[in-house]
């Protein structure tokens, strides 16, 4: 009964698709969660009877033909995926202090030039070689495009966001603009390549759509799918040891005491803590991981609005109170540097908004003093009052900036909830609660990138860690892991063929 195909440890976006590709493909599947809840950065929670996400807003690319429409289509779950488009003239609204006037994202790489050309009527031909840049990058990775294709440009890993915008764009304020949901991947200007930039917006630029009721409608989907495809699902199983023999593995131990064994074994954690699960990686891959920076954290704040008093707005805001290229170097006095508000939907036709979910940076040094303490729901746990009383203060400096921007927003409001990168710590599992995984270099673009699969025989990797972050990204890098063992060639043609 405790033998599988192929065992998936941890139930994130990567690990739920990778099981369910092997699923359809007859193997059988078993998928181990920590947690109460399965998901990693697609699970949502609810306060005062209101669904709210912790991570996915929106998600890009699932207009019929584009690259995640296609794969949902293959997975199964697109036809019962509640789904919303977004303003197709503004999907985003990009603002800054002290400027009146908001400028917009839309949908369609043709209406995002002429949108945007409007405020920049100057600078038509850079929005357009912006566009054709980003377009560019993107085909760079095969993959992105479904393709079967395997290797990239090195040069294309090594041009950072500042070398790529200023060789492109020359007015200033264009480029804070185009660079204005810069929250999506927390870019540093100097040192980010410009691949992570451009992979994270395009797939929204071409079509941009929120869930209904929340991400973890992709979860409830994946798994119904996964246990109809004869896969298994166990949550409360936290991994603590890889079973290897002679540099096979043989299975997984749990905290419990249980043994499950396979021959493959696909772990969708955290790769710095995939690592401490068994001695049996190389001394110098260990030092490597081991020099990566996780990105930056989150300070969270969601709005339950009273019935009737918020409208609803079909787009997000992504207002910046520093220079976007400036908002990683936020000091105590100038915080929050920006931040990014999106509107929670509970039904497709909605006048009036029932919350709004806030969110800016914060490094993790500022809560590191209760590094010690571990809350979630299942496993209880406070961190004490002086923990809250940071939180409301935060909360109170927070909500003043909003409020500048969304005037009489307080009399609207119900109640208030945050969370910390200590939140993100205990529920996703990233290290310091990071956003994003792992900093990538433009300068040293080899430290961060890992192939899925380990010099241990029969151990994969796959999550954000060691792919791109988002759903694109998590859901292409499930497929580049379940390609190094599968046929690459044929599971690329199934996936474009039975969509």
């Amino acid at each position: 009964m405790k033998y599988f195909d192929v065992i998936i440890i941890g139930s994130g976006l990567g690990g739920l698709t990778s099981a369910l590709i092997f699923a359809k493909e007859g193997k059988k599947v078993l998928v181990l969660e920590k947690n109460n809840q399965f998901g990693g950065c697609l699970q949502t929670f609810a306060r005062d009877k209101t669904i709210l996400d912790t991570g996915v807003h929106y998600i890009g690319g699932l207009a019929k033909g584009q690259n995640l429409n296609t794969l949902f289509q293959y997975l199964g779950i697109l036809e019962d995926l509640p789904l919303k488009q977004l303003d197709q003239e503004k999907f985003d609204l990009i603002s800054f202090e002290n400027d009146p006037v908001e400028y917009p994202h839309a949908q369609g790489s043709k209406r995002f030039i002429e949108e945007l050309s409007k405020y920049f009527p100057s600078y038509t031909s850079q929005i357009q070689a912006y566009i054709q840049k980003v377009e560019e990058t993107c085909a760079a990775f095969p993959l992105y495009h479904l393709d079967s294709n395997t290797g990239y440009d090195l040069n294309v890993l090594q041009k950072s966001i500042r070398e790529v915008m200023e060789e492109t764009v020359s007015h200033e304020k264009l480029r804070e603009v185009l660079l204005g949901s810069n929250f999506l991947y927390a870019g540093n200007y100097n040192d980010t390549p410009f691949y992570v930039h451009a992979l994270s917006v395009n797939s929204y630029i071409q079509s941009a759509w929120r869930v209904i009721r929340g991400g973890s409608q992709i979860t409830r989907l994946l798994i119904r799918q996964l246990k109809a495809h004869g896969g298994e699902v166990k949550k409360h199983q936290e991994v603590s040891e890889l079973l290897v023999q002679d540099q096979k593995i043989y299975g997984v131990k749990t905290t419990t005491g249980e043994e499950f064994f396979s021959e493959i074994v696909i772990s969708n954690v955290d790769l710095k803590k995939t690592l401490q699960l068994s001695p049996h990686f190389k001394k110098s891959f260990k030092q490597r991981v081991d020099k990566w920076n996780p990105g930056m954290g989150a300070f969270s704040m969601y709005l339950i609005f009273k019935p009737g008093t918020f409208p609803y707005k079909n787009y997000n805001f992504y207002h910046h109170l520093l220079p976007v290229t400036e908002g990683l170097e936020y000091t105590e006095e100038n915080w929050p540097p920006c931040y990014m508000a999106s509107m929670g939907l509970s039904k497709e036709t909605e006048e009036f908004a029932e919350s709004m979910s806030c969110m800016t940076y914060m490094r993790y040094s500022e809560v590191e003093k209760w590094k010690n303490t571990f809350h979630t729901v299942h496993s209880g746990g406070e961190r004490g009052t002086e923990y809250e009383k940071f939180k409301k203060e935060k909360a109170e400096r927070f909500l003043s900036v909003i409020e500048r921007k969304f005037p009489g927003i307080r009399e609207c409001i119900h109640s208030v909830y945050t969370s910390t990168p200590l939140s993100y710590r205990d529920y996703i599992g990233g290290e310091k609660g990071n956003m994003y995984g792992y900093e990538k270099s433009s300068s040293d673009p080899m430290l961060t990138m890992v192939s899925p699969k380990s010099k241990i025989e029969g151990l994969y990797f796959t999550g954000q860690t060691v792919n791109m972050h988002g759903i694109l990204g998590v859901s292409l890098g499930a497929i580049s892991t379940c390609a190094e063992i599968l046929d690459r060639k044929e599971l690329l043609n199934k996936i474009r063929n039975e969509a």
